[in-house]
Parts: C-alpha cells; structure tokens; sequence
C-alpha cells in the first residue's frame, strides 16, 4: 500500500510541476510560476526513488500507469472536465500493466 501512495505522490507533484509551466506558457499567466513548478518536480524525482522497485527502468514502468491515471483525475478535479468512459478503460489497462509489472513474482 505505501507503494501505491509514494506513486500517486509522485504523480501529483510531477502534474502539478508541469502545470505551472502550462499555467505560464499555454494560458499566459506570470512566470513566478515556474519556481512552484520547479519545486514541484523535484519533490516528484525525489518521491520516485522512495519506490520499491529494485530497478529504476521498473519503478518508472509502475509509475507510468499510476501517472496516466492520476492524469485523468487532475482533468476532472482541477480541470472541470470529466474524463470519458474510453479514458476510463484506457487508464485502468494501464493500471492492470503497472501493477503487474510492480508485484508479479520474480526469481532471484
């Protein structure tokens, strides 16, 4: 379960980074925004270390899924816009894929 926080964590610092570059470049608004932005992103590399994978090819793989997810929650609540019932099944796909990836047993 910490897992599956650290990726929402991450997730949300990343799209939260990224939108404050949106907020300048796409809508025009001050580039004071782009020092919260920055911040941001870096609380979100830093999250994703705390990942469980042994491999950081794996625990960006997980965290691919996770964001695709968290993406389409960020178009909801932030945004205003609903997400559609293919976005739906697009991202629990993905979902299914990371946690796959994250838990499926491995040799040593």
């Amino acid at each position: 379960m910490q897992a599956i926080l650290i990726y929402f964590a991450a997730a949300l610092a990343e799209i939260a980074g990224c939108f404050a570059f949106w907020l300048w470049f796409r809508l025009g608004k001050s580039p004071l925004w782009l020092f919260p932005g920055m911040a941001s992103l870096a609380v979100f590399a830093w999250l994703l270390v705390l990942s469980p994978a042994e491999q950081a090819g794996r625990a960006y793989a997980v965290y691919g899924g996770v964001y695709i997810a968290s993406s389409l929650l960020w178009l909801w609540i932030v945004e205003g816009h609903r997400p559609d019932h293919w976005d739906l099944i697009g991202a629990s796909i993905c979902l299914l894929g990371a946690a796959i990836i994250l838990w499926a047993p491995r040799g040593a």
